[in-house]
């Protein structure tokens, strides 16, 4: 197949990119505006398809997919088989203060997308979502049937092309899988490719970059919630695992319709069970500092992950804290070597 992934440069797509390389024979078309993808990281995707041996294509577009006219000259010249839209806004906060960005990017492009998949015959796509659709639910652990309920404008972005595409396959070919990503962590097993949008938010990354000096000290956001140390727990999915899932997706779709799958392990830790193996795995007993709580953060979100470990023949392989902090802490050591 050739296989066009929206932002394919950033940290999830590029590491769906490696996998497709090093695992199928399906050519890949990148699209990435590099707002938070990086050209280093297209460099190394080249380099590990020159050491695959095959003849299979790797093509880098450098393009916005706010520019419709351009998008679909890139659907005429190239004939894409499926997409795999990763490239969105993802900031909560920042979604908060700036919600016009996150529905133009997370829905108004996403239904462009879609529009043009129907256009030019495209009938795989696998959708980039989140765990934020289900806002604060009130069932733990998730289901794929718990009530959609977003609190802030990203999951309500996300729910909002979710339904375009449950609209758009009622009544056409086109046929989609929908993963909900839970928390995202880790990097490439041979620290290759991983994380490097600065200012991230995501606690693993957070505590790595604390660890090897990138900060100075790192904050819990909020120590009094219902929880066995009153800090918020979370179920975190390595960047690999989550990357196959991508792929066992696109090999479902062969044969099953359209679906919506949790990404997870179906278990949680508090945020300073997280802390706590990051320093362990480190040797490094970084400076913690304890604040009130963030708007919108719910006290425990995990998968219900039954469906996708059932149907979609996904088997995941790093399921360790400890291994997923690991990764996390050698990628930024990585990084810090790159800088000197």
């Amino acid at each position: 197949m050739n296989i066009l992934i929206t932002g394919g440069a950033g940290y999830i797509g590029s590491h769906v990119v490696k996998q497709i390389i090093e695992n199928t024979d399906h050519s890949v078309v990148i699209i990435d505006n590099l707002s938070t993808g990086s050209l280093k990281t297209i460099k190394t995707l080249n380099e590990i398809r020159q050491q695959t041996g095959k003849n299979t294509e790797l093509t880098f577009i450098e393009a916005d997919l706010k520019d419709f006219q351009m998008i679909e000259g890139i659907f005429k010249a190239k004939k894409f088989d499926a997409v795999i839209h990763f490239a969105a806004s993802i900031v909560v906060p920042e979604s908060v203060k700036n919600p016009i960005k996150y529905y133009m990017n997370n829905t108004v492009n996403t239904t462009n997308l879609i529009n043009l998949c129907l256009k030019y015959g495209v009938n795989r796509f696998i959708f980039s979502s989140t765990a934020a659709v289900y806002g604060q639910p009130d069932e733990i652990p998730v289901k794929e049937t718990t009530p959609t309920q977003p609190i802030n404008p990203y999951g309500r972005s996300k729910l909002m092309s979710e339904t375009v595409l449950n609209d758009v396959g009622a009544h056409t070919e086109f046929k989609y899988i929908i993963l909900r990503y839970f928390n995202v962590a880790g990097a490439d097993l041979k620290i290759r490719i991983g994380q490097r949008f600065p200012n991230a938010t995501h606690l693993i990354k957070v505590a790595a970059e604390t660890a090897v000096g990138k900060r100075d000290k790192m904050y819990v956001f909020g120590t009094d919630y219902p929880t066995p140390d009153g800090t918020c727990i979370r179920d975190y999915i390595h960047v690999d695992d989550l990357a196959d899932a991508h792929i066992k997706s696109l090999e479902y779709l062969n044969d099953n319709n359209s679906d919506v799958f949790n990404c997870g392990y179906g278990r949680g830790y508090s945020v300073l069970e997280v802390i706590n193996t990051m320093k362990e795995v480190s040797g490094v007993d970084f400076k913690v500092e304890y604040t009130g709580r963030r708007e919108g953060d719910p006290a425990i979100l995990i998968a219900d992950n039954t469906k996708i470990l059932n149907n979609l023949n996904w088997k995941p392989q790093y399921d360790d804290l400890k291994l997923i902090c690991k990764t996390a802490l050698e990628w930024e050591k990585k990084l810090l070597q790159e800088e000197v």
